[in-house]
């Protein structure tokens, strides 16, 4: 089994920053053996990708709407993965969600594991 936990959202101002984190655990989990990825959902609107890491960190992938603003990392010695978010805007206020695929990175109909979520509120 696979559980992840997310951490980091807030409130921010538009313009500002954040940074989130996720940590993975289970029995049997193993980061480097899972692609990881962070989706958000806004209120009234469906899940979507956001960005997606290969298995070493070698390879990214991001969506249109965040590409030149936010980063995807991973540690995969601490078990985590970060989501960097500058330059946030207002469209940017979402549940974001930490998960983990035994898939490619940027297939994202295979990511199977998820995280509770955490907010993320950009408003002045």
């Amino acid at each position: 089994q696979v559980q992840l936990v997310e951490s980091g959202g807030g409130l921010v101002q538009p313009g500002g920053s954040l940074r989130l984190s996720c940590v993975g655990s289970g029995r049997t989990f193993k980061m480097g053996d899972l692609a990881m990825g962070w989706f958000r959902q806004a209120p009234g609107k469906e899940r979507q990708f956001v960005a997606g890491i290969s298995r070493m960190g070698l390879s990214t992938s991001y969506s249109d709407e965040v590409k030149g603003r936010f980063t995807i990392s991973r540690d995969n010695e601490r078990n985590k993965v970060f989501l960097l978010m500058d330059s946030l805007k207002p469209e940017d206020t979402a549940v974001y969600f930490c998960s983990a695929s035994q898939g490619l990175w940027y297939e994202e109909m295979a990511y199977e594991f998820w995280g509770h979520g955490t907010q993320v509120t950009v408003s002045s």
